[in-house]
């Protein structure tokens, strides 16, 4: 997940947070007849639609399919594509033998938020006041989260499924390494648990490279034959796709044609999250190409392309 600011989508902020008893977060200053105002749409869709529910559960449907199946093949198994660093194009296969001559052992690995964990309790709080983006607040909400934090809908399933399997769940997330223990508790309560830090779970701040995961990918796969990797959002594969994200047509053709086309749903899956990410980027005429513009034409006149 990349958090960014958002306009008119999600400003981003957390409810006041009450140390009495059981950690609650709820509004203190917002009246409640503002939960009559329209959410944004693309919070309606993520968070309270049907549509969105099946998509995410269709998602993990095909990632324990493809994982499970993978670990049941003879054949000597192959890591899928990662993203690392000091590697020429900026992806690489890594071995899945380690230096002793014995196979690793599978994993999967998966981002947390929007993901595997729905912020619907934080994204409330952003849609009700309109705050811009509070790294305290988001921080308060990494930390006192659990049990609000719902799983994304088929990551319960999905998850068991790869576990049953064999197959080690590992999570590579950008929340900061000191929110650890509030982030393993979200997991654990959302049913998507267990984890353990610097074993299970990668978080910002475990390396010099920052929000980059590539380090952490390198990382998990010196010790794992990693043969399944989702997220919501390019980086969540490689750094490579968020180099320039201002990018918009050079981003989407390096995705969509070539070589990593096929890593879509071949060991790549993406999770679906329209309410923030890099493709926030793009203006009018970026993300709309010259050869694809249309214009109806006033009166009897036949409709044309644009110029």
């Amino acid at each position: 997940m990349i958090r960014k600011i958002i306009v008119s989508v999600s400003a981003i902020a957390l409810a006041a947070c009450s140390n009495a008893g059981t950690e609650q977060l709820v509004s203190t200053s917002a009246p409640a007849s503002l939960d009559d105002s329209a959410a944004p749409d693309t919070m309606r869709w993520l968070y309270g639609s049907g549509e969105g529910a099946a998509a995410s559960i269709q998602t993990w449907r095909q990632i324990a399919d493809y994982a499970v199946a993978v670990s049941r093949q003879r054949k000597v198994p192959e890591s899928v594509p990662l993203g690392l660093p000091d590697v020429e194009g900026g992806i690489d296969t890594p071995s899945c033998v380690a230096g002793d001559g014995t196979m690793k052992p599978f994993a999967a690995v998966f981002d947390v938020d929007e993901t595997v964990l729905l912020n619907t309790g934080y994204e409330y709080w952003a849609a009700l006041s309109g705050k811009p983006f509070d790294a305290d607040e988001w921080k308060q909400w990494s930390d006192n989260g659990a049990g609000i934090a719902a799983p994304v809908p088929g990551a319960v399933t999905g998850l068991r499924r790869l576990r049953e399997a064999g197959i080690t769940v590992i999570f590579n997330t950008n929340r900061n390494s000191d929110t650890a223990a509030g982030t393993i508790a979200a997991l654990e309560a959302a049913g998507t648990g267990p984890a353990v830090h610097l074993e299970t779970l990668f978080l910002r701040g475990d390396d010099e490279m920052g929000s980059r995961k590539d380090g952490r990918r390198a990382r998990i796969s010196q010790d794992y034959c990693v043969i399944a990797m989702a997220g919501d959002n390019l980086g969540d594969f490689a750094d490579v796709f968020n180099a320039d994200e201002s990018a918009i047509a050079a981003r989407r053709a390096m995705v969509a044609r070539g070589e990593y086309a096929q890593f879509w749903g071949n060991g790549w899956f993406l999770v679906p999250n329209p309410v923030y990410g890099a493709w926030q980027e793009g203006s009018i005429g970026e993300v709309f190409p010259t050869e694809r513009r249309w214009k109806p034409q006033p009166g009897d006149a036949p409709a044309t392309m644009e110029p």
